[in-house]
C-alpha cells in the first residue's frame, strides 16, 4: 500500500489519485471510524490501493475533501472514473470486484446475517457514536456512559453473541475474518478506549480483532498520528 500525504497545491496528489488502480481517501486514523472500515477490509484481504489521508478538524479539511467528493465526508474510493463515497457502498463494490477473496461469508444464511448487521452498524448506535467517539490513542475508561449508550452496548453484545455462536466457531463473527468484522472493528477500539466490560467470550473476540494484522496496523498508525500531533486528539 502506498500512502500519499496531501500537498498544499494538490497538483501531484490529484494526478496520482486518478491513475489506474484503487485510491482510498481517508480521514485521521485516530478519529475516523468510517475510514477505518474499508481500509481494514482492503488491507485484510490484500487488495492493493493507494492511500490519501486528509487530516480532520482543520480549517482546510472541507476544501480538501471537496476535491474528491461533494458529500463532504470520507472515506472515498476512487476506481478510475468511478467515485464511491460511502463506507458500505465501498465495501459492496469491493466484494463485487474481488469475488474470489470472499469478503462476505460464503454461506447464504451467514451472508444475509452479515449484511444485516453491517447495515445496522451503518445506520444505528447513535448514542454510542455520540458519547464514545473514536479516539484510539486515548484512555477514557468509564466515560461516556448514558442509559442510551448502555443500550447500544447491549445491542452490539447481542449481535456478537448470536453471530459467534451460530457462525463464528469462537473465532471471528462468521468464522473467517469478513466485512462484518471490519465494520465492527471501530466499535472494538471504542470499547478498548472507554474500558467497556464485556462477558469473557466477547472480550476474547475484541482481543482477536485488536490483534488482527490489518486492525493492528491501523491502531499503530493512529497512535503514531496522535503522538506526532502532541498527544491524543
Amino acid at each position: 500500500m502506498q500512502t500519499i500525504e496531501l500537498d498544499p497545491t494538490l497538483s501531484q496528489t490529484l494526478a496520482a489519485a486518478r491513475e489506474p488502480g484503487l485510491t482510498l481517501v481517508i480521514g485521521t486514523k485516530n478519529l475516523s471510524s468510517w475510514s477505518m472500515r474499508p481500509w481494514v477490509a482492503m488491507t485484510a484481504f490484500g487488495i492493493p490501493f493507494t492511500e490519501v489521508r486528509v487530516e480532520l478538524d482543520q480549517p482546510d479539511t472541507s476544501s480538501k475533501i471537496a476535491r474528491y467528493t461533494h458529500s463532504g465526508r470520507v472515506p472515498v474510493l476512487l476506481a478510475g472514473d468511478i467515485t464511491i463515497w460511502d463506507s458500505l457502498a465501498i465495501c459492496e463494490y469491493l466484494a463485487e470486484q474481488f469475488p474470489d477473496k470472499h469478503l462476505w461469508p460464503q454461506d447464504v444464511a451467514a451472508r444475509a446475517m452479515a449484511r444485516s448487521i453491517c447495515a445496522e452498524m451503518h445506520s444505528s448506535f447513535m448514542s454510542l457514536r455520540s458519547t464514545m467517539p473514536m479516539n484510539i490513542a486515548a484512555s477514557l475508561r468509564g466515560q461516556g456512559r448514558t442509559p442510551e449508550t448502555q443500550a447500544d452496548i447491549g445491542r452490539v453484545s447481542e449481535i456478537w453473541e448470536e453471530c459467534l455462536s451460530r457462525f463464528g466457531h469462537n473465532e471471528f463473527l462468521f468464522g473467517d475474518f469478513s466485512l462484518a468484522d471490519a465494520f465492527y472493528a471501530p466499535v472494538v477500539t471504542r470499547f478498548n478506549t472507554y474500558g467497556v466490560a464485556l462477558p469473557p467470550a466477547l472480550s476474547a473476540y475484541c482481543e482477536r480483532v485488536t490483534r488482527h494484522p490489518a486492525v493492528a496496523r491501523w491502531i499503530e498508525a493512529a497512535q503514531a498520528e496522535a503522538a506526532g500531533s502532541g498527544g491524543s486528539e
